[in-house]
């Protein structure tokens, strides 16, 4: 195969794909049976049937039991805006990162003392095995589950004291800057590093999705003067939604 030359199976799912995009194949519709697609694209099974693959990875098509392949019907993307502002008014983290304000979101959650990982206790700058708090979110939109975090927060910073719980307290659900406020931590810098990865099996499975789907990963950690007081892995359906960043000039 020379440079720039797709095999086979490649070629045969370009075109399939770009009938699913220019609509000659429409949400619902069967896509051809591997025969079909071996006659007119003179091509063997297997190849026929990774074309197939392909196109399933992708998530244009699923395959329904003793039924076939199908064209799936595809979402319009909404967006979730990312901003280091905070306006006045009490407004939660999660309803300002909605981008329609009319958006009327909701979340559960649920926290409990863990150990920090390797990769957790470099993030927030501490010993592996140091106890931390960990809270697990499902976020819902319309009812729809949209988002999921898993945050972590060192027990030397938040234990013992009114925040300890983010869910709880009087500022609890009001974020991480107002509640380290509270106790007299001011948030001063955040980061986040936005990646992608196909989902794991149990994140679809809340999420919505087949084995293979992908999810932008956004990690997020908080800073008070240099040390971290909270780090996070925010997980969003890549076929749904998409990120928008909205940063302030100086």
């Amino acid at each position: 195969m020379t440079f720039g030359e797709q095999p086979a199976y490649l070629r045969v799912a370009g075109d399939l794909r770009k009938k699913i995009v220019d609509g000659q194949l429409p949400p619902h519709t069967r896509l051809p049976s591997q025969a079909r697609i071996r006659q007119e694209y003179g091509v063997s099974d297997t190849v026929a049937l990774e074309a197939r693959k392909v196109l399933m990875a992708e998530g244009l098509v699923e395959g329904r039991s003793g039924s076939g392949t199908y064209v799936r019907e595809r979402p319009v993307p909404r967006r979730i805006s990312r901003s280091g502002y905070r306006p006045n008014g009490g407004a939660t983290p999660f309803r300002q990162e909605q981008a329609d304000g009319e958006g009327r979101g909701t979340w559960e959650s649920s926290s409990e003392q863990s150990e920090a990982s390797v990769a957790v206790a470099e993030r927030l700058g501490i010993e592996p095995g140091e106890r931390v708090m960990c809270t697990r979110y499902l976020y819902r939109e319309g009812g729809e589950a949209m988002m999921l975090s898993t945050s972590w927060e060192p027990l030397t910073v938040t234990g013992r004291t009114p925040v300890m719980l983010p869910e709880e307290g009087p500022v609890g659900g009001m974020g991480v800057v107002e509640r380290m406020r509270a106790i007299d931590v001011i948030v001063d810098n955040v980061t986040e590093e936005v990646g992608a990865r196909p989902g794991l099996a149990e994140e679809l499975l809340v999420l919505g999705g087949v084995p293979g789907h992908v999810v932008l990963v956004i990690q997020r950690t908080f800073y008070a003067s240099g040390r971290p007081v909270e780090t996070a892995d925010v997980v969003v359906p890549a076929d749904r939604y998409r990120v928008a960043y909205h940063l302030p000039v100086k």
